[in-house]
C-alpha cells in the first residue's frame, strides 16, 4: 500500500464458520479511484487480538486452506501468530530493552555481540535459527580467529534473544545452542619486585590507582569509581557499593599501612568538582592502555592478552594473601570473591609454592624417628 493509499475494509469479504475470515482489501486513493488488491487475505483472532495476513495467493480456495491450517496450528500450539514474520532487529530490540530495565552494567559489550551476530543473522527471521546455524556461526567466528570465550558470549546474547522471544509469546521453540569449550583461566602474575619496577614506569596520574588495585585485589573497574563518599576516614575504611561490585554484593575493605597511605596521597590533589578518589586532572580514569604498554615494554614485560593485563593485578593480590598466610574465607572478603572455587582459580600455585611445599614436607619428615616401632602380632 503506498502512502497516498488508505485501506478500506470490508469488501469482498467471506466469514468461515469457527476460523474467521478471506477477504480482498482494496484502497481509496486521493484521485477518489480504488485499487482491489488481486491476493486473498485471511484474518483470525489470538488472544483476543485480531490477527490479518496476505496469503500471498489469487486463489480463493487457497486462502481458505491457509486459514485452517493456520488456526489449527495455533491451537495445537505448534506455531505462533506472526511468528515467520520476527526479525532479528526485533530480537536485538528486545534484548536491549531488557538490559536497560535490569540496569545491567553491560549494555556497551552487548551492542559490541549484537554487532557480529547481526553481520550473520541480520537477514534471518527467528524461526530460521536453527542448531545448525548456531554452528555455522561458531565455525565463521573461530575462522576470524576469535577466541571460544568471546563466541560463546556472543551466542549466549543470543540465547537470550530467543529465551525472550519465547516467554513472551513470539516464538514456539529455542533452538539448542552450545557453547565452544573454553581455556581461557589466566595464569599472568607478577612478582612483588617485578611489580614494583613496573610502578615507577607508570604516569604519576594512575600510579596510585595501579597500586590500590594490587593491595586490595579489587576489580579495575570498582576501583576506578570509588569516590570520597565511600571512605570513612575516622575508622579508614573503604566501602565497595553494590552499584560498583560485579558479583552485586556490598563489602568493606580496611584501610591501612601502605593503602592508607595512597588514600592520604589522593587526598593531598583532591578536588570540590570531581567526587572520585582516584583521577585525571579532576576527570574519572577510564583507560590507561597505552601507559601500561608502554610501562611493560620498559620493565621487559609483554603487554596485552597474551602477556600482563591490569586485571592480574587482582590475581597478584589473591596470591600474595596465601602467601602471607591470610586464610582463605578472609582473603575472599578481602578480594569480593564469591566463591571458594574461583579465588582458588585466581589464586595461582608456581614453582616457588610447590618448592616451599616439598621443603616443608621434607623438614616435617626429618623430625619423625629414623627406626620403626614394630610391636609383633600375638598368634
Amino acid at each position: 500500500m503506498n502512502a497516498d493509499q488508505q485501506q478500506e475494509t470490508g469488501y469482498k469479504n467471506i466469514r468461515i464458520e469457527g476460523l474467521g475470515r478471506i477477504f480482498k482489501p482494496r484502497w481509496k486513493k486521493k484521485d477518489g479511484s480504488y485499487y482491489e488488491s488481486p491476493k486473498w487475505w485471511i484474518s483470525f483472532y489470538h488472544r483476543g487480538k485480531e490477527i490479518r495476513e496476505s496469503s500471498e495467493s489469487e486463489v480463493e480456495a487457497e486462502a481458505k486452506r491457509l486459514l485452517k491450517r493456520k488456526v489449527t496450528a495455533i491451537e495445537s500450539g505448534k506455531v505462533l501468530p506472526r511468528e515467520d514474520k520476527l526479525t532479528f532487529d526485533e530480537l536485538a530490540k528486545d534484548l536491549e530493552n531488557d538490559y536497560k530495565v535490569n540496569g545491567k552494567r553491560s549494555l556497551a559489550d552487548l551492542s559490541y555481540r549484537i554487532g557480529h551476530l547481526r553481520e550473520f543473522f541480520g537477514m534471518d527471521r527467528g524461526i530460521d535459527i536453527t542448531t545448525d546455524r548456531g554452528r555455522a556461526y561458531q565455525r565463521k567466528r573461530l575462522e576470524e580467529k576469535a577466541s571460544p570465550a568471546t563466541i560463546n558470549r556472543e551466542l549466549a546474547a543470543l540465547r537470550r534473544m530467543l529465551s525472550l522471544a519465547y516467554n513472551a509469546g513470539k516464538l514456539s521453540r529455542i533452538p539448542k545452542l552450545e557453547m565452544l569449550a573454553e581455556n581461557n583461566v589466566r595464569e599472568s602474575f607478577l612478582e612483588h619486585g617485578t611489580f614494583m619496577t613496573l610502578l615507577s614506569n607508570l604516569p604519576e596520574a594512575v600510579r596510585d590507582l595501579v597500586e590500590f588495585e594490587y593491595l586490595s585485589g579489587w576489580r579495575q573497574g570498582a576501583a576506578k569509581k570509588l569516590e570520597w563518599k565511600d571512605i570513612d576516614l575516622r575508622s579508614w575504611v573503604a566501602y565497595l557499593r553494590i552499584g560498583n561490585s560485579k558479583n552485586k554484593e556490598a563489602w568493606t575493605l580496611p584501610l591501612t599501612g601502605r593503602l592508607r597511605e595512597i588514600i592520604e596521597q589522593q587526598m593531598d590533589c583532591r578536588r570540590l568538582d570531581c567526587p572520585y578518589v582516584f583521577h585525571r586532572n579532576g576527570k574519572q580514569i577510564k583507560d590507561f592502555r597505552g601507559s601500561w604498554a608502554t610501562a611493560c615494554k620498559n620493565t621487559g614485560l609483554i603487554p596485552g592478552r597474551t602477556g600482563v593485563i591490569p586485571h592480574d593485578l587482582r590475581r597478584c593480590a589473591a596470591r600474595n594473601l596465601a602467601r602471607a598466610g591470610v586464610r582463605e574465607q578472609v582473603a575472599m572478603r578481602i578480594t569480593g570473591h564469591k566463591t571458594a572455587s574461583m579465588y582458588r582459580r585466581y589464586r595461582i600455585v608456581d614453582e616457588r609454592d610447590l618448592k616451599e611445599a616439598t621443603e616443608s614436607l621434607q623438614a616435617y619428615l626429618e623430625t619423625q624417628p629414623k627406626t620403626a616401632a614394630i610391636v609383633p602380632l600375638k598368634r
